[in-house]
């Protein structure tokens, strides 16, 4: 099957593609924003993509476009230090497509997804703790916080519980069964289409892979790298990515200079904005795009424009959500 870019129309509006001009595609997958922005102006695409299976694809457009396209199999937040190495001076867009694809969501033998039964694995790189390690190693409090903050399950105790009682009676290694304990700890909301294990999933891919993490770390990152008006596109999925996206923008463009009420106001003299919103509030898929794309239905994209002031030296650990401690395979402390 395709695996259709999502709002490719709006990002390529967003970023504005000149000629000359060098742009990064942080979530490189199967390539559709590369190929859009290529396609567009006679520029220079520099793609991310920490999945070593993307590679296939990135040989394509290289082929494709010689001389203009180049991918590093590396997670986005690394975009400013490998550039940086590489020589770069800068770019003039980044464009960022958050979550997990269609493309791996399709592939059982990676475990994203409960649609298909294969192993639960979930890593969107070959390294790491895969998500069966996670459920096995960690107790039932740990899951918990786990399946709050990342999926923000109401049940998440009753979930995390139910799941250490199955893996005591023997391994949780596929991704059928990790779903249907719990569907059977978390039962069918009768008001809601979706399914119970939903929620679960989400979280356990999203500590997988340290998505909440590595986004705030890649828009840092794209702050640094990005030259004055350069543009910055941003696709996301789910409210605890648009959350993030939403915070670190209108605290950068100077709308929001505090956190939370709980903080300090700022100091007069504090940092000048190093973005300009490119539009208020967030921009949704068209009618025709949701109908064709049903992942579009809730994508929502922000953007913003690099104004010449220094990146930003800050703490931004509290556009985050409150997440649990960092728990070491091994045992929960």
């Amino acid at each position: 099957m395709s695996h259709a870019p999502v709002m490719l129309t709006e990002v390529l509006e967003a970023l504005e593609p000149r000629d000359g001009g060098v742009y990064v595609d942080g979530t490189f997958g199967a390539g559709g924003y590369s190929r859009g922005i290529l396609g567009r102006a006679d520029c220079k695409v520099i793609a991310f993509d920490r999945d070593p299976s993307v590679s296939k694809h990135g040989d394509l457009l290289a082929e494709a476009f010689p001389g203009r396209f180049q991918l590093f199999i590396a997670p986005f937040s690394a975009m400013d230090e490998l550039l940086t190495r590489a020589g770069s001076q800068g770019v003039d867009g980044v464009a960022l497509d958050l979550g997990v694809s269609s493309m791996q969501i399709d592939q059982a033998e990676r475990g994203f997804s409960f649609r298909f039964d294969g192993p639960l694995d979930m890593r969107m790189s070959d390294e790491g703790p895969t998500a069966a390690d996670v459920v096995a190693e960690l107790d039932a409090r740990a899951l918990t916080a786990i399946f709050r903050a990342y999926g923000e399950e109401k049940k998440a105790r009753r979930a995390a519980e139910a799941i250490k009682r199955e893996q005591a009676q023997a391994p949780i290694t596929t991704t059928g069964r990790l779903a249907d304990i719990v569907r059977d700890a978390v039962g069918k909301n009768p008001k809601s289409k979706i399914d119970p294990a939903t929620r679960v999933f989400q979280a356990l891919r999203i500590y997988v892979n340290d998505e909440l993490g590595e986004l705030l770390a890649g828009l840092q990152a794209a702050e640094r790298i990005l030259n004055p008006a350069g543009r910055l596109a941003v696709v996301s999925f789910h409210s605890l990515e648009d959350r993030i996206v939403k915070r670190f923008l209108r605290n950068r463009s100077g709308g929001d200079a505090r956190v939370s009420r709980h903080a300090p106001m700022p100091d007069a003299d504090g940092p000048a904005p190093s973005f300009n919103l490119l539009y208020r509030g967030a921009e949704e898929a068209d009618e025709r795009e949701t109908d064709e794309n049903p992942r579009a239905r809730s994508a929502k994209l922000r953007a913003a424009i690099r104004t010449d002031a220094p990146a930003w030296q800050a703490d931004d650990s509290a556009f985050l959500p409150r997440a649990p401690r960092v728990f070491e395979l091994g045992g929960a402390s």
